[in-house]
């Protein structure tokens, strides 16, 4: 197509005035639509994270028979195989060309893969222990890989809308509040939904609440699709290599002290997701208020989640995550004195911690994103999707720790899935929903008292790479 030029342009001013208009592009206020549409899809995501998180652990072991160490060593081993893959995953996306962009392809070609490897994950095979055993690793491992070659892009995507970090934060955010809408569903809908769809059947119901929750997620994916759009593209001249990418990562503070934190925050919080279901069902004997306790919990990290574009405006990032885990801290210790039949003060203290965590997925997904913008202004390189890669291997790191750790301590302890727990396996289940993940809430205090991107260090940053934006390609 020719290209004309106005009248006494040079090259150099031509060159300018695109630089001008690409900058412009990345730092233009986003459209509500927009982010609606961005934050839809973790919906769909937390269709099947929420399910992993609340209910995969007590399904193997309540409903697929599966002992409780076996699970906990299986869920290890393909947490790790999945994480692993985060990385590669991310330099693939980063190297993507499509006419549709790097990343939001993806969203649309692997939507019905990952629905149909969902249902298989919560299939009972007819097999014996052994066989189950093997079929639970290979469809783990299956769907968490579908998972990984969606939402590595999909975390990444926010990184390329908009260069504007506040902008970031509020549009993250609209993706936490709907990622929270989707675990509230999951916590407080799943278990009725497997009796009314299962007609008594329970293994049939798991698998038609898994097909349910496909066809909803598509459908989320496709919005992603179609109502978002990539405006920050690499530096023109950028030519490097996953080995770069990974040792660009190396030398970037802000981004390493992240990935500590987000193990450490991780294991917080898939420890006390993964045991307030066993804690209900054996230590307080009241399965009935499962829904009730999860659902709240998952309202109030909505409402955590939508109040962070507030709270970033009057506390700077770091010292608000410091003081939200800080809190998550002492409450989730404090709760280990609450007697169990003052259930309802338990309640209260949980939906707290919730509200109280609620933000910190917005924020620190924010700040991978500023640790690209990190990356690009040291070194000249941008590895977006690499970034959001590596930190979510460290949190899948976390996850799979923490989900190993309950079912080994369950198993050490003595648990025997649907009977009545002994005192051992009873204080372990208490532990694991209070002061274990209290204290490693109290660790990532520590950890992120070495993050150095204030806001000011920040707006340092955007101006500098603002400037090189319009400057001549």
């Amino acid at each position: 197509m020719p290209v004309f030029r106005g009248e006494g342009m040079t090259q150099d001013q031509d060159m300018a005035q695109a630089g001008n208009k690409r900058a412009a592009a990345a730092d233009a206020r986003l459209p509500l639509r927009e982010k609606i549409s961005y934050g839809i899809g973790d919906f769909g995501f937390n269709l099947y994270w929420a399910n992993i998180s609340a209910f995969l652990l007590i399904f193997y072991t309540d409903v697929m028979g599966l002992a409780a160490g076996a699970v906990g060593t299986m869920m290890l081993v393909t947490k790790l195989a999945d994480a692993v893959a985060d990385p590669f995953m991310g330099a693939i996306a980063d190297r993507t060309r499509t006419r549709w962009g790097r990343f939001r392809p993806y969203l649309l070609f692997a939507a019905v893969p990952l629905a149909i490897t969902g249902v298989l994950t919560w299939t009972v095979p007819d097999l014996g222990g052994g066989g189950r055993l093997l079929w639970a690793y290979a469809t783990f491992t299956l769907m968490m890989f579908v998972y990984t070659v969606l939402s590595m892009p999909y975390s990444a995507l926010s990184g390329v809308m908009t260069a504007d970090s506040q902008q970031r934060t509020t549009l993250i955010s609209f993706r936490f509040i709907a990622a929270f809408a989707g675990t509230t569903l999951v916590n407080w809908l799943t278990l009725d939904l497997v009796r009314w769809l299962g007609r008594g059947d329970e293994q049939l119901g798991w698998q038609l609440t898994m097909a349910l929750y496909g066809v909803v997620a598509i459908a989320t994916f496709v919005a992603v699709f179609a109502n978002t759009r990539e405006r920050i593209e690499p530096p023109p001249q950028q030519r490097s290599t996953m080995r770069q990418d990974v040792l660009d990562l190396l030398g970037n503070k802000p981004w390493l002290v992240l990935f500590v934190l987000a193990l450490v925050i991780m294991v917080t919080i898939v420890m006390r997701s993964g045991s307030l279901v066993y804690y209900l069902k054996y230590y307080v004997s009241r399965p009935e208020l499962i829904g009730l306790f999860l659902g709240s919990y998952s309202v109030a990290l909505a409402i955590g989640a939508a109040l962070t574009p507030l709270l970033t405006r009057l506390v700077d990032k770091r010292r608000l995550m410091m003081g939200l885990m800080a809190g998550v801290g002492v409450i989730s210790c404090a709760m280990y004195f609450v007697p169990k039949e003052q259930i309802w003060v338990t309640f209260a203290l949980n939906t707290l911690v919730g509200l109280l965590l609620g933000p910190k997925s917005p924020l620190a997904f924010s700040m991978y994103a500023d640790c690209a913008d990190y990356t690009e202004w040291k070194t000249g390189r941008r590895a977006t999707a690499m970034t959001f890669a590596a930190a979510t291997f460290s949190q899948k790191l976390g996850g799979a720790v923490a989900s190993a750790a309950i079912a080994w301590m369950l198993a050490a302890m003595g648990y025997v899935a649907n009977q009545a727990q002994s005192d051992a396996s009873r204080l372990g289940i208490v532990l694991l929903l209070t002061v274990i993940p209290g204290v490693v809430a109290l660790i990532a205090v520590w950890v992120m008292r070495a993050y150095p991107l204030d806001d000011a260090a920040l707006a340092r940053v955007e101006a500098e790479l603002q400037a090189r934006r319009e400057m001549p390609a």
